[in-house]
């Protein structure tokens, strides 16, 4: 039993889950959120929000959402902004995590004091500050723009000016506007593949080098379900790195080919410096020469973009969408140095923890190809379990190897993949479902994907309908000749009951 007040910093995705395990372990959780609502990212009225009103999410929603709550039978396998935050205000309901929150308070100082932190806090009341056994950072990743430094930028006279692609918040205003977008990830190509169907006149993509790109469905199979598997997770943590990439580049190139087949450039053939990202329709926009693709910009005149290879043409607006960098402004200088914060990274223990600051935890810091609420679920239980003595806390000396590891891995430079890191979390928490005897269950968690179902099914917190949700998401996602090979023996969608599939043991918590 604990009655330990914990801080967590920020009540989107990340906080939320986190209120949710910390607070079924009887910790005491306060959540600080400057915005008036929850939501964090998803909830566009929130300053500190990026997304577009009616962006739809690049992750099928398999994935998307915590493994309590489902989406309505409407949502569309790939979700609106809305649906996303509808499912996050089903969850918050759910688990009665309003109550917890104190919405329009900033924080503005958070320093390891004696036997847990202290934070300083403002809000319309003033000035305040708490202490608090345990804090959670979860403040978001992706909130602060970073900014490329380009000869000329501050001084473009184009029409529609210079944005990033976090205020991209009304695409309309760029019809008939010759646009630039910066960059070559995710968002880039989201935003250039966007404009380049709403009737803009010219949509350029500059970008440093070329990607490989992965559609977001393939066949009708969603990627996480091709891709992004729990078997593929596994190859990832057992198979050497110059092996694993090779395999992955040879995915990439039987889904989706190379992209100088459709007119872009040729991505490095280096395995360690091709890059991954995914797009539904760039590749095919890029073919059809609605998007231009153009080398990196040298410099800016006026209203001339004027690129590395020399070419120049004339834009109305620019688009940078090059990133993010680590926002956390608020920790004190002491901690700050502890991690051995930068920009770009920081030093800890399994992306979470440090030694030298017991009871601190940090929640999805680092950059992925992938949805994040089920790896974030994950962490979340890992962080509660550990706290809480359901599963063991890390020695010391474990901790510190860990960090070790982290700088030698590169955990926060390099991007992540959603399937590694969930399983990676679960195993810490021990929910992996790795001792299954029941062999078509065992092959249906193999070849799904990584989903907050195949989590519950047991360790602490399992739910006794886990089998069958990540059955029924299996049955309607998974590739045909996937499906193929698991016998109708197996539970189908609608069954809701189940013995349990673990070896000698009940499938729930004891």
């Amino acid at each position: 039993m604990t009655n330990e007040t914990v801080a967590i910093i920020g009540a989107g995705p990340s906080g939320l889950v986190a209120a949710r395990y910390l607070k079924s372990r009887n910790f005491v959780p306060t959540v600080f959120e400057s915005h008036s609502d929850i939501g964090g990212q998803w909830n566009v009225n929130n300053p500190n929000s990026g997304i577009w009103p009616q962006m739809r999410t690049n992750t099928s929603k398999a994935v998307t959402k915590f493994s309590d709550v489902q989406y309505p039978p409407h949502v569309p396998m790939f979700p609106r902004n809305s649906d996303v935050l509808a499912m996050l205000n089903d969850f918050a309901n759910m688990h009665e995590l309003r109550s917890l929150c104190r919405f329009g308070v900033t924080v503005t100082k958070l320093d390891a004091v004696q036997d847990g932190y202290e934070i300083t806090s403002q809000s319309g009341d003033g000035m305040r500050c708490d202490f608090f056994d345990r804090v959670v950072i979860a403040s978001g990743r992706f909130n602060l723009p970073e900014i490329p430094i380009i000869p000329g930028l501050n001084d473009f006279s184009g029409e529609c000016g210079v944005i990033h692609a976090f205020d991209y918040k009304h695409p309309e205003r760029y019809r008939d506007k010759n646009i630039v977008v910066l960059g070559g990830s995710i968002s880039a190509l989201e935003v250039a593949s966007d404009q380049s169907m709403m009737g803009t006149g010219r949509v350029y993509l500059s970008q440093r080098r070329q990607r490989y790109v992965l559609p977001k469905i393939f066949t009708g199979t969603p990627l996480e379900y091709i891709a992004l598997t729990r078997e593929n997770a596994i190859a990832y943590s057992t198979i050497q790195k110059n092996e694993r990439l090779e395999k992955l580049k040879e995915l990439v190139l039987t889904v989706s080919g190379d992209p100088s087949s459709y007119g872009a450039p040729k991505p490095n053939e280096h395995l360690d410096q091709f890059g991954l990202t995914a797009s539904q329709h760039y590749l095919s926009l890029v073919a059809e020469d609605r998007i231009n693709v153009r080398p990196w910009v040298a410099e800016i005149k006026g209203t001339t973009v004027v690129f590395t290879d020399g070419s120049e043409i004339e834009a109305d607006a620019i688009i940078i969408a090059t990133g993010f960098d680590l926002n956390l402004p608020y920790i004190s200088d002491e901690i700050a140095k502890t991690i051995n914060l930068s920009t770009k990274r920081m030093e800890l223990a399994e992306f979470t923890f440090h030694p030298d600051l017991p009871g601190l935890a940090f929640m999805g810091m680092w950059g992925q190809f992938g949805a994040f609420p089920v790896v974030l679920e994950q962490q979340a239980r890992w962080i509660a379990y550990s706290w809480s003595g359901a599963v063991p806390a890390a020695c010391d000396a474990h901790l510190r190897d860990a960090v070790t590891a982290c700088i030698a891995e590169d955990h926060f430079g390099a991007s992540r993949q959603q399937n590694e890191l969930a399983l990676r979390f679960a195993r810490l928490a021990k929910t992996d479902p790795s001792e299954i005897t029941d062999p078509e269950l065992a092959l249906i968690i193999d070849k799904s994907a990584v989903t907050g179902e195949m989590f519950r099914i047991v360790g602490t917190d399992s739910d006794p309908e886990a089998v069958a949700r990540l059955c029924a998401d299996f049955w309607t996602f998974a590739p045909a000749e996937v499906r193929a090979k698991v016998t109708e023996s197996l539970v189908r969608p609608g069954e809701m009951e189940r013995q349990s599939p673990v070896t000698g043991t009940q499938a729930a918590a004891e």
